[in-house]
């Protein structure tokens, strides 16, 4: 019993100990910053020229046109897998429902024969019963 006692207070302790680390404030290091950071000189504003704001535009126009043209790439690929994934879809359907009509054909096939040869039985039991019942009466 008095094992138990020992335990049951290393447990009260560490609840403790984590219950108090709870209200304490622990810097987050792992979190990316959600404000920029100041300028060293936040009262100063940089002036740029005609040719500069020209350059910066031309730059930016330039990378936005290669990124709608890689967007476009990538869409018309998507598109042309879509495409191809339906049409093999459709073809896989296709072969099995062609598998299932030459499995029907076969088995039509084989029922006629089967018929034919029933027929054939049965007119051989026929003509031989009447064969017989003729040559009966005729004694």
């Amino acid at each position: 019993m008095r094992k138990n006692k020992w335990r049951l207070k290393n447990c009260e302790k560490i609840i403790a100990v984590v219950l108090l680390m709870t209200f304490l404030k622990f810097p987050m290091y792992a979190e990316p910053q959600t404000e920029q950071l100041p300028n060293s000189s936040e009262n100063e504003t940089k002036r740029y020229s005609d040719l500069e704001v020209r350059e910066l535009i031309d730059e930016i126009s330039e990378a936005a046109l290669e990124a709608i043209e890689q967007a476009a790439g990538e869409a018309a690929k998507a598109a042309v897998l879509s495409v191809l994934e339906r049409e093999a879809l459709a073809l896989r359907e296709a072969e099995q429902w062609r598998i299932q009509a030459d499995i029907n054909a076969l088995a039509v096939k084989e029922a006629k024969k089967q018929g034919v040869k029933n027929t054939i039985i049965a007119a051989l039991i026929g003509i031989v019963g009447g064969f017989f019942v003729g040559f009966a009466i005729h004694k």
